[in-house]
């Protein structure tokens, strides 16, 4: 259960802390008190969306912490990220909110997202707004209740994944239709590029081979000269002995000097290697002037190839392997066009599979959902009932759809508020107070099955009054026995059957307002219920009124 909210700098709440207490907590105040903000802190507290516009004026952050006491280890979201209650099932959840958008979340003091702050929520506290009603307006969301209640995830995780299947292999169906004009453009098209790009017997890395042979091309006459000079310094050429023989003289010079001493055998050593390795560059030179030899016409062909790369490129890709893998998709398109008939015949087999496969799980699904509804029929009746709503007849109803990324089901929640008028769409026939307690027993049922601690309800009295209001209290009392629930209303009939009944309250010192929430004594109870029933005269008529109001509050949660 919720026990502590803190909450600092939210809208008009300078700071406040609410300790909860188990049972039946009620909120009340004047209008515009601030009882509505108490629900947006919880919710941000809880994961949901805010703004940037719930910060106190003048405030840098705003601040909302929520403890919770008994919380299971299993919770839904703790132990899958991580997280685990204190050793006493203490669970501490805090939100800080600036006015830059930036969110901080903890639980249990450890850094979390928005999205595991609401999963985590989720799974501690249910919040039924005041205009949650109007969602009974809107027919889609009858198919989410059902299958909430009816707890269909594995039916329908079942049928989504044949229903997947189903659609990709009616989009690769679709992909290979394709108008007959368009088609032959198409192959055209597809065998012109392929045939270019064969023709052009491209290679990888010939690229940049061309590029350096065409560099040496380019510069063949400086490369020549060069190689040409160096060889007749080594080799030796018209004009006289190379270096090689040069050397080779030296050395048998001094070889003549051996008899005279160690050094001149040591010296004709050092030119005898000299003279190898003058040996070894003069073949090396006379071998690269053998490479480099070349011709205009060698020239020529590798600029044209060259210049055919270049055109390639600005059609098919930015370098030659771009344009090799271009033309295997070209090859491969082909092929599925040419062949498309026969692919699209066998696509077709397999799509009858996959959609007898998705009937049947749509079938398996829909028979969930026909049972679910009918559960649901019986226990929403049952809810109404103790509204004092004994002649409202709630129903589902189903009609077939084609499938779709839900079932094959379109439902509907139907009602009859008085003998013998047809069922119709509880849109088109319910009046405000109708929708707020059908509301009210759909949310005390779906809560029941969620396994869900707290319920919290922002003004369920709203468009209810009278008899109707003193039978939504008794069914709010109800609940409160295996509930929390804390329940903001402007009803006496409602506040009256609190175990615990807060105040909110607006004031102002003329520079700024706040708002101070406070738990009320028996007596302050009195008072608070008086002014609901009397509202700005509360004379000793209205007291007692109170007082005997609260009196029989007590004795009727003691009898139900």
């Amino acid at each position: 259960m919720l026990e502590l909210l803190h909450i600092e700098n939210i809208a008009i709440i300078e700071r406040a802390d609410i300790l909860f207490g188990r049972g039946f907590n009620a909120l009340t105040g004047e209008t515009g008190a601030g009882k509505s903000i108490v629900i947006d802190a919880l919710g941000a507290v809880l994961g949901q969306r805010t703004s940037r516009e719930l910060i106190r004026t003048g405030a840098e952050k705003a601040f909302v912490s929520a403890t919770f006491s008994a919380v299971p280890a299993d919770l839904p979201g703790l132990a899958e990220n991580g997280f685990t209650p204190e050793e006493d099932g203490t669970l501490l959840l805090q939100r800080e909110l600036y006015g830059d958008g930036k969110n901080v979340c903890r639980v249990g003091g450890r850094p979390v997202t928005v999205a595991q702050l609401k999963r985590i929520g989720a799974s501690l506290l249910n919040i039924h707004g005041q205009h949650d009603g109007q969602q009974l307006l809107d027919e889609e969301q009858h198919l989410v209740y059902l299958d909430r209640f009816g707890r269909v995830e594995n039916e329908l995780a079942a049928y989504c994944t044949c229903y997947d299947v189903m659609k990709e292999t009616r989009r690769a169906i679709d992909a290979l239709k394709m108008d007959e004009a368009e088609k032959a453009r198409r192959v055209d098209m597809l065998r012109h590029q392929i045939g270019e790009l064969e023709r052009a017997d491209l290679q990888e890395g010939e690229e940049e081979t061309l590029l350096a042979r065409r560099n040496i091309l380019r510069n063949g006459e400086k490369f020549i000269s060069a190689i040409s000079e160096a060889d007749a310094c080594l080799n030796g050429g018209d004009e006289g002995l190379g270096a090689v023989s040069a050397i080779k003289e030296a050395e048998d010079a001094l070889r003549s000097l051996h008899s005279l001493g160690d050094e001149f055998i040591a010296l004709s050593d050092r030119l005898e290697a000299l003279r190898c390795e003058a040996y070894d560059l003069a073949e090396t030179i006379r071998d690269k002037k053998d490479e480099y030899d070349f011709s205009p016409q060698e020239l020529d062909a590798v600029e044209s190839r060259s210049d055919l790369l270049y055109r390639l490129k600005k059609k098919y890709g930015s370098s030659v392997e771009e344009m090799l893998a271009y033309l295997e998709k070209s090859r491969e398109e082909l092929d599925r066009i040419e062949y498309a008939d026969d692919r699209a015949q066998q696509l077709e087999q397999t799509l009858k599979k996959q959609e007898k496969a998705a009937r049947e799980a749509a079938q398996a699904l829909s028979d969930r959902r026909h049972a679910a509804a009918k559960e649901l029929e019986e226990r929403i009746s049952r809810e109404l009932r103790e509204l004092d709503m004994p002649k409202l007849r709630f129903a589902i109803d189903f009609q077939e759809k084609d499938m779709g990324e839900d079932g094959v089901d379109a439902v509907a929640f139907l009602m009859s508020a008085n003998v013998g008028e047809a069922l119709r769409p509880i849109q088109k026939v319910a009046s405000g107070g109708e929708l707020a307690r059908i509301m009210l027993a759909l949310k005390n049922v779906l809560a029941e099955d969620d396994g869900i601690d707290s319920l919290v309800f922002d003004e369920v009295d709203t468009g209810v009054s009278g008899r109707a209001a003193q039978k939504v209290a008794e069914k709010l009392a109800v609940i409160s026995r295996n509930h929390q629930v804390i329940c903001i209303t402007h009803l006496p009939q409602i506040a009256s059957m609190a175990d615990c009944h807060f105040e909110i309250k607006k004031s102002t010192d003329g520079a700024s307002t706040k708002t101070r929430i406070a738990r009320l004594k028996e007596e302050d109870v009195v008072t608070e219920l008086a002014r609901l029933l009397g509202g700005a005269q509360i004379t000793d008529a209205v007291i007692q009124n109170a007082r005997e109001m609260k009196k029989l509050a007590r004795q009727t949660k003691t009898h139900n």
